[in-house]
This record gives structure tokens, C-alpha cells and sequence, in this order.
């Protein structure tokens, strides 16, 4: 199955002057029971935030929360005693696990562009636990490099309690490329930048398609094109 979506079917969502957002999935005053999540994947979100702004203190559990800065930068600060700031080409990973409170804040006199990535674990009752790594992938050119992983063969790629992998792509025009995959495994992409034609969908800026049962995801960039893709297991996670 090959399901495209368009950019003008996420829910936009706006909180006060500080904040734009775009949901891929069932979030917050959003519910929309045929989009709830995908495998595991439970939220994507592409957030802009603005300078001296953020998102107060606030609680989490059981749950992995994954946040990729695109442009800007962000302070994470949590009750394990973490005080970090994020950086454009930084990936972050927080354990929610038996609990955790955090909050995040634009300190910067520049607006932040991120994603927020919310997957259920692998299991239940895990210690919380934090992990930010410098990966530099807004400079690479014509392959896909992983961000995020639960498979531990991967190096230099911050590691998540799911059975799921996040990957950057930044083609040029004209670039194809083959992804390997299987039946049973799904992959969402999400288009950053540019045009882009996946297993002969066409897609634009903000378009997404979600494919199941598939063994191979082929990539034809008719621009230069930026993007994520999702690889997840197909079995739905439900607790």
C-alpha cells in the first residue's frame, strides 16, 4: 500500500505568537481516529519557534521523544539535571520512560525550525535517559544517513528504545537512489525541501507518503530535494 498526503492535509496549529506547527498525526486539540500512528511512530511534528519563547516545564512517560533541529537552535533542560542547548545538525534523544519533566526554550534572537519525533518503546518501565549527538547531517549530499536507531549494529547515530530508524536525505537534482526494505516493515517520508518522486508518487515541499509491504522504496529527486524518512516495524505498538 502507497498512501500520499498532501501538505495542506496536516493540521496546522498555532499557540499564541510563539509557536507553528504542523501535525502528521493525532496531537493535542487534533484527533483524528484514522491517523493516530504509524507502527510506533505515535507524533511527527514540524515545529517553528520563536526567539525568547518555548515550551514550559512538562511531564512524559513511557515514551521516546526524538528532536532534530533544522535551522536555530534550542535549550533542553530536564530533571535528570540536563541543561543543554541544541543545535542546527544536533539530534537529541529522550527516554521518558517511568518519568520525566522537561522544558525547552528559545534563548536565541532567531526563530527555531525543528522535528519532533514521539515513539513508543520497545518496553515498558524503562529508566529515563537522555542522549544529544552532533552528526552534522545538514551538510551531506546525496545519501541517506542515520540519525536514530534502535539497531545497535549502527555507529555514531543516537540510539532509541524502538525498533525504528530515522534517516536524512539531501539529494541534488537528478539523484536516484534504492532503500532497502521488507514486508514487514512500513516507511513514512516527509519532504523538507525541494521535489521529489518515491515509488512514482511525485512529492512537494511538506508532502509525505506512508508505504506498506513493500521490499524496496526507489528515489528520484526532479530538484534538489531534503527529506526524512521513517523506517518502522508494521506491527502497532499499543499500551
Amino acid at each position: 500500500m502507497i498512501k500520499q498526503i498532501s501538505a495542506a492535509e496536516r493540521h496546522e496549529a498555532r499557540t499564541g505568537e510563539w509557536l507553528r506547527s504542523n501535525y502528521l498525526f493525532s496531537f493535542a486539540d487534533y484527533y483524528d481516529p484514522a491517523n493516530v500512528q504509524f507502527g510506533p511512530l505515535r507524533v511527527f511534528n514540524e515545529d517553528y519557534v520563536s526567539p525568547d519563547s518555548g515550551f514550559p516545564t512538562h511531564p512524559h512517560t513511557e515514551m521516546e521523544i526524538v528532536t532534530i533541529v533544522l535551522d536555530g537552535e534550542i535549550t533542553h533542560t530536564d530533571s535528570l539535571g540536563n541543561d543543554l542547548v541544541i543545535h542546527a545538525g544536533e539530534v537529541q534523544r529522550m527516554t521518558a520512560g517511568t518519568g520525566i519533566t522537561h522544558s525547552e526554550a528559545n534563548k536565541s534572537e532567531a526563530e527555531v525550525h525543528l522535528l519532533q519525533l514521539w515513539f513508543l518503546p520497545n518496553k515498558r518501565g524503562i529508566a529515563p535517559s537522555y542522549e544529544q549527538m552532533k552528526i552534522d547531517f545538514l551538510d551531506t549530499k546525496d545519501e541517506l544517513v542515520p540519525l536514530v536507531t534502535g539497531q545497535k549494529v549502527m555507529e555514531d547515530v543516537v540510539f532509541i528504545n524502538s525498533n525504528s530508524t530515522i534517516f536524512y536525505g539531501n539529494f541534488s537534482q537528478g539523484k536516484d537512489m534504492l532503500f532497502q526494505t521488507f514486508k514487514i516493515r512500513k516507511s513514512l517520508i516527509y519532504v523538507l525541501e525541494g521535489n521529489l518522486i518515491v515509488n512514482g508518487v511525485e512529492l512537494e515541499k511538506n508532502d509525505q507518503v506512508r508505504l506498506e509491504e513493500q521490499e524496496v522504496i526507489t528515489f528520484h529527486a526532479t530538484s534538489k530535494a531534503s527529506f526524512i524518512l521513517v523506517d518502522v516495524p508494521a506491527v502497532e505498538a499499543n499500551y
